[in-house]
């Protein structure tokens, strides 16, 4: 009877440790459920940068251990971007090569799928990966390697095996598609403007993944998909109405994508002498693309307000030069 009663409590205890470990058993991310959930935001990011999708999931795949990482879980970052010197965002301190290193904190996973995007198309060690076809996922993913984005010698391999097992390239057939055509409707901002972007003075990134940047020592952001003024407003702790002052802007008109929204006072000249009207400009777009109040730049050129200017024309941007 002894023996019998010490038998049931020795299978009582087992029973009840294995259903204790079980009940703490959470089942784990899959590939495919990782592949799933993510790879819209990819393909979204491809369209916009021409990073192919294939690299950006496998990425996050490898660097995130399928989101759940660490990193992943607590800071929202799937690509193991550290601090640098440019991130004014969250951080999160973890031991990686040194001791409590800095890494980037996103408010969400999708807020670092675009600073991957940011990450690898703002900084020049990168730039001959876009010389890359987006289907040319090996080359990208030696290039990385090769660019420094890992120290793991084997990084490509495991990237291109991780691409190939899971059929990863398909979502890189969809080519990024040209949207001059309409952009060039956009009377605020041209597609034909919009290259000189690149030229504006990068200031840094805020808690929402917003690029800031400087024209003529005013800051500005380029607006984005879904922007309204109420949104930029609360985004920047300013006033609508001084967005539609230091934009000349109505309120009637909407924001698009593209334009140029400054978040400062505009300047009533420019250190460039003049600038030569090209088609599809305005001087609306003029202003804009130099940072100089709509009225100054009409009273440079003796120009009354709402008269057409014409390509070729040539219009001071400073009237004491």
């Amino acid at each position: 009877m002894k023996k019998k009663f010490i038998a049931l409590i020795i299978v009582f205890l087992i029973f009840n440790n294995y259903s204790q470990l079980f009940c703490q058993i959470r089942p784990k991310t899959t590939a495919k459920e990782y592949i799933e959930k993510y790879k819209n935001i990819a393909i979204k990011e491809m369209k916009k940068h021409n990073i192919p999708a294939s690299i950006t999931i496998a990425q996050g795949m490898l660097e995130s251990g399928l989101g759940k990482s660490k990193l992943a879980t607590k800071a929202n970052n799937h690509f193991g971007i550290k601090c640098h010197k440019d991130w004014n965002g969250k951080t999160f301190r973890k031991n990686d090569d040194k001791r409590r290193e800095c890494f980037r904190k996103y408010n969400s996973v999708e807020e670092s799928f675009k600073d991957h995007s940011y990450f690898l198309s703002q900084r020049s060690r990168y730039k001959f990966l876009f010389s890359y076809k987006i289907s040319d996922y090996k080359s990208w993913a030696r290039g990385l390697r090769k660019a420094g984005y890992s120290t793991n010698p084997r990084y490509p391999k495991l990237l291109i095996a991780i691409i190939e097992e899971h059929e990863l390239h398909k979502f890189d057939s969809k080519r990024h598609k040209n949207t001059k055509s309409k952009d060039q409707k956009n009377k605020y901002f041209s597609r034909s403007d919009f290259s000189k972007v690149t030229k504006f003075e990068f200031v840094s990134i805020n808690r929402n993944n917003r690029k800031i940047y400087k024209n003529n020592g005013v800051k500005l952001i380029i607006a984005e998909h879904g922007d309204s003024y109420k949104k930029i407003s609360n985004e920047f702790n300013i006033y609508t109405y001084q967005i539609f002052k230091y934009n000349d802007l109505k309120k009637t008109k909407k924001i698009n994508p593209g334009q140029i929204i400054y978040l400062q006072s505009k300047k009533k000249k420019n250190k460039i002498n003049s600038h030569k009207v090209k088609a599809n400009d305005t001087m609306y777009t003029i202003s804009q693309l130099y940072g100089i109040k709509l009225k100054k730049l009409y009273s440079h050129n003796n120009i009354i307000s709402g008269t057409k200017i014409k390509e070729g024309q040539v219009l001071l941007l400073d009237r004491s030069k």
